[in-house]
């Protein structure tokens, strides 16, 4: 059989390169008869410029950028020339991922989005007309405040202080909006995420994603109010705030999906002119999925955790969905299955194999995840092609 294999991250272990690599490995060794191709898939987050570059190719250049707490790390922009047309691609993760805190320096309150303006920066010096955000697995929860001080639309000393702190924001906290806006008037802007979490609410980003970047109940409250009155605040300081086709008036960009992205960093991009696009179906198309699914005869996707939110604007379920054209069947390697087989079907997968299923082996997978994905996946090839 021809065998594309197209997995995203498995968690902090193993990213979609190293993911690929494991389970063609293990193919091989379940089915060496079969015709292995590696295609590693990105949902913005985590390995996303990995992905790109390997699709793509283009430029790297290497810059260190803050951290969530300040600290200098390595970051890179990708830059791709299309025509006349220069491209920048940045992974946000590289300058606000959770991935780069300890368990115990995560905390909403004061981690900030600073270092991801200076990737704004960078890809600027560059002279990109194009810049390409991909937008996931963030520690922050600042509405991309640290992000616009980075790039000069106010005081670091008030909005690189993280989400906390934007409750005593004064009026004139954004006076230099209107210059950042004029600077980027002649840049397209995409928000790459499939995060369609408004800013504010139940369903905002600090009730529902701050929990999960170590918040507690108390603290992810007064996230809340202090992100909502950033929005008075920038609301104030828009120049031309951009107004609804339907009614004529100005749009509540904190309502829009995808505004709380990575902590609200999407708010930050929509108020800057960003248009909004799947990051999932962005990487598709620009790594040549709808070809290479359709010259092949199984599709083997994978993930480190399957749950209730990978049923949609995941990895998982945009190969699922992309590979309905081809009338291939997909099956799904994950660390962990947490849905059951009436999802999975729904999904449109033909199968789902867990690397761990039981206690011990979830202990396992940590100690060894490319040996145990390795052996999940050889498992799972002598199973969807037996030996002739």
């Amino acid at each position: 059989m021809r065998v594309l294999i197209a997995p995203d991250r498995f968690g902090a272990a193993l990213g979609p390169t190293q993911a690929a690599t494991a389970m063609a490995a293990g193919w091989a060794a379940g089915a060496p008869h079969d015709d292995v191709r590696v295609l590693p898939l990105s949902d913005g987050g985590p390995g996303f410029l990995d992905v790109l570059q390997r699709a793509l190719g283009g430029m790297t250049v290497a810059t260190t950028v803050s951290d969530p707490l300040g600290r200098e790390v390595p970051a890179a922009v990708l830059v791709v020339d299309e025509g006349h047309r220069r491209t920048a691609w940045i992974e946000t993760s590289q300058a606000s991922g959770l991935h780069l805190l300890a368990a115990d320096e995560r905390d909403p309150g004061i981690t900030s989005t600073w270092g991801v303006g200076q990737l704004l920066e960078a890809a600027l010096a560059e002279g990109a007309t194009r810049i390409v955000l991909g937008v996931g697995g963030g520690a922050t929860n600042d509405a991309g405040a640290g992000m616009l001080a980075a790039l000069g639309a106010g005081p670091s000393s008030v909005l690189a202080r993280g989400g906390l702190a934007l409750a005593d924001a004064p009026p004139d906290a954004l006076l230099g909006l209107p210059s950042v806006l004029d600077r980027l008037s002649g840049v397209e802007l995409v928000l790459a995420t499939d995060e369609e979490t408004p800013l504010l609410g139940l369903s905002g980003t600090s009730a529902v994603e701050a929990p999960r970047k170590g918040a507690s109940p108390d603290l992810a409250q007064r996230l809340e109010f202090a992100l909502g009155h950033f929005t008075d605040v920038l609301a104030r300081s828009l120049p031309d705030p951009p107004l609804d086709l339907l009614t004529g008036r100005p749009r509540r960009l904190d309502r829009e999906p995808g505004a709380g992205a990575a902590g609200g960093l999407g708010y930050a991009l929509l108020a800057l002119g960003a248009r909004p696009v799947g990051a999932v179906a962005e990487v598709l198309r620009v790594s040549g999925f709808a070809v290479a699914a359709a010259g092949s005869d199984l599709v083997v996707t994978g993930t480190g955790r399957l749950d209730w939110t990978a049923l949609r604007g995941s990895v998982v379920s945009g190969v699922a969905e992309a590979t309905l054209e081809t009338a291939r069947p997909v099956v799904c390697v994950a660390g962990e299955s947490l849905v059951g087989r009436r999802e999975t079907m729904a999904l449109g997968l033909a199968g789902c194999y867990a690397v761990a299923g039981t206690a011990r082996e979830l202990e396992a997978m940590v100690a060894d995840p490319v040996a145990t994905l390795e052996a999940r996946t050889a498992r799972v090839a002598r199973t969807w092609s037996p030996a002739r």
